[in-house]
């Protein structure tokens, strides 16, 4: 399934998958949005570099990572 910057719940959940054991919020958002446009299933514009998509993004993952360990 084709991931995209709106998709900020699937995104965090593979990067949690992609990054185990990482706290999300010691990534700064350069690395993040590396992260975002390496994964393999990422079809978006990689320029679009909106802060408040990456703060969501940054905010899923942090919540699985509280719920899930």
């Amino acid at each position: 399934m084709p991931l995209y910057w709106d998709d900020a719940y699937p995104i965090a959940l593979a990067l949690r998958a992609a990054h185990p054991g990482v706290d999300p919020l010691s990534v700064d958002w350069e690395t993040l949005h590396r992260w975002v446009v390496a994964l393999p299933d990422f079809a978006d514009d990689p320029r679009l570099k909106d802060p408040l998509r990456l703060e969501e993004i940054q905010r899923e993952w942090l919540e699985e990572v509280l719920a899930h360990g």
